[in-house]
């Protein structure tokens, strides 16, 4: 395998990734629109806490366990920037 030939395969991951993170933000848009309708904080850190837990023990290569988690950290801290701003809406 050549490096044209493994950086289209990280283009095609990449594509599954964004359609994921597309449908995540669809589902964290609903999350900000309840919590719009209830009052609820935005911020829950036990279920942040519960995430990133659930995410550390289902990576199979513990040399990307902290990679991971910090890229899903990202993900939450933008997904809460997201709500945020809905929020304010």
């Amino acid at each position: 395998m050549n490096l044209d030939d493994i950086r289209n395969d990280i283009d095609m991951v990449d594509s599954q990734l964004i359609a994921l993170l597309e449908q995540r933000m669809d589902l964290v848009s609903q999350v900000a629109t309840y919590k719009k309708m209830t009052g609820v904080r935005v911020l829950d850190n036990s279920r942040e806490i519960a995430i990133l837990d659930k995410v550390a023990n289902r990576v199979k290569e513990p040399l990307f366990t902290e990679t991971i988690v910090n890229t899903f950290r990202d993900i939450l801290k933008n997904s809460r920037a997201y709500q945020e701003q809905t929020l304010k809406d």
